[in-house]
């Protein structure tokens, strides 16, 4: 078991493209250096969708997906604030405020944020259902993007917060350079066929992983034939 881990880390540090499909990474205590970098197969967005599931069971606040470049520490930010129901979404910095989104703790969510540079507007998904748009950044995000899950990036690649940290468990990561449709966020949300994301793919997925992160298998739903 020793020897897997070492090897798997390894492979992790290589940043090998890898399939993740049934997997998750595990962020199990609270840490100012626990993180994952992912490696994007684009820069330079004009939209973007990202998605991904997750799962936690805190009460403060805490970064779900942090984009920092040279332009801005937050690119695309998502984050989960301690405020019952509330996310905010940075595009450029420019925060738009989601009040009223389900948040359980100890239940799985499958999230969908979306970003039009022409319109500005900003949409958070839920498990397949919408919020109302708000406004965010108008124009591109340029510029070298640098992405983490784990943490929210107070500076490129750093300025980590234990206490804004994520614990817990986070897979099906994607993002895409356009508005993801409808009926595509739905399927992603249902874990039905869906486009993979064509900067991060979470079944050829680059990363980076540091400190006490574990790739675990995901937990699914175990169903007893009836006698």
């Amino acid at each position: 078991m020793k020897l897997f881990i070492v090897s798997l880390l390894f492979t992790a540090c290589c940043a090998v493209p890898m399939d993740l499909s049934g997997k998750m990474f595990v962020f199990p205590v609270e840490s100012a250096t626990a993180r994952v970098q992912l490696l994007p197969a684009e820069s330079n967005f004009t939209s973007a969708t990202v998605c991904f599931r997750y799962f936690s069971d805190l009460t403060r606040n805490y970064g779900l997906f942090s984009m920092a470049s040279s332009a801005s520490d937050n690119d695309f930010l998502v984050f989960k604030s301690a405020e019952v129901g509330r996310f905010d979404v940075f595009t450029r910095g420019q925060v738009a405020r989601f009040d009223g989104i389900p948040s359980e703790q100890n239940t799985w969510y499958s999230m969908c944020i979306t970003w039009d540079g022409n319109s500005k507007l900003v949409q958070l998904w839920t498990n397949g259902s919408p919020s109302t748009k708000k406004a965010g950044f108008k124009g591109n995000l340029n510029g070298r993007p640098f992405i983490v899950l784990g943490q929210e990036q107070d500076s490129v690649g750093g300025g980590f917060d234990a206490g804004q940290s994520f614990v817990g468990m986070v897979g099906d990561v994607h993002m895409w350079n356009y508005v993801l449709s409808v009926c595509e966020i739905q399927a992603f949300a249902s874990d039905l066929n869906f486009t993979p994301g064509n900067v991060i793919n979470w079944k050829a997925l680059e990363f980076i992983s540091t400190g006490e992160v574990v790739l675990d298998h995901k937990l699914n739903a175990c169903y007893r034939g009836q006698s």
